[in-house]
């Protein structure tokens, strides 16, 4: 068994996933951030034992297939690092559409039950603004929208109601796909089990019979502490900044 140097500092980094690479699985995200690690000379923390593992924790991920610009994870390692330095080398090692947003210094262990909320956007090329609000509208006076998903212990229903605390429309000002667009902006709370986006379009065909004309475009735009009023959702490196 090898002996490892100890972990002097753990730094947390915000990445998105645009393009192409959203359709990157997490798997395939931890394999291509494992390389950029090496290309750039992180000097990463390995944990102890038989079978050590480079020191990395992921918050929260994505589902495969929509675009995030608010996915983190932390990293222990064995000097002390410059963030902005760190942040350059390692948005280099990375594929376009894999990109390093920011990376500070961790000051707490709490990072995690920061993440209380995600922003989420759903764009509806060839969908009208009207049709949409309609189907929204049923939605949000609903009490309960059982959903059903298959997961790793098997099938299960849940609500997808309840976690949805802002819902609002509107429409791209430039066609997607040479079509008219509406928009979906949620808050959605952070729930056991979590509520997706595609629970929640699964919740409005339920409801509202709606059924997008083209595979919708999602993209998390942000993730972290819930406001005070419920209505958006804060910067989840704020108190690491400080």
């Amino acid at each position: 068994m090898r002996d490892f140097a100890p972990t002097v500092q753990r730094l947390r980094l915000q990445y998105a996933k645009r393009g192409r690479l959203r359709f990157s699985s997490h798997r395939d995200f931890q394999r291509a951030f494992e390389r950029a690690l090496r290309r750039a000379g992180v000097p990463i923390a390995f944990s102890a034992g038989f079978s050590p593992h480079p020191k990395v924790s992921y918050a929260n991920a994505a589902p495969t297939g929509t675009a995030s610009e608010a996915e983190y994870l932390e990293i222990g390692v064995t000097t002390l690092c410059d963030p902005a330095r760190l942040r350059l080398s390692l948005d280099d090692a990375l594929p376009p559409g894999l990109d390093i947003v920011d990376v500070v210094v961790a000051k707490s262990a709490d990072f995690a039950a920061r993440l209380e909320a995600s922003l989420w956007q759903i764009q509806f090329p060839g969908m009208t603004q009207k049709t949409l609000e309609e189907a929204i509208t049923v939605f949000l006076d609903a009490d309960e929208v059982l959903v059903e998903r298959v997961m790793k212990q098997g099938k299960r229903i849940f609500d997808a109601r309840a976690a949805v605390l802002v819902a609002r429309v509107g429409i791209s000002p430039e066609p997607v796909l040479g079509a008219e667009c509406a928009i979906l902006t949620l808050v959605v709370r952070h729930s056991t089990p979590a509520v997706r986006p595609d629970d929640v379009l699964a919740a409005l065909r339920r409801v509202a019979d709606l059924v997008p004309p083209t595979p919708p475009r999602v993209t998390r735009l942000a993730q972290g502490p819930l406001a005070p009023d419920g209505q958006g959702v804060g910067d989840p490196l704020e108190l690491d900044r400080e």
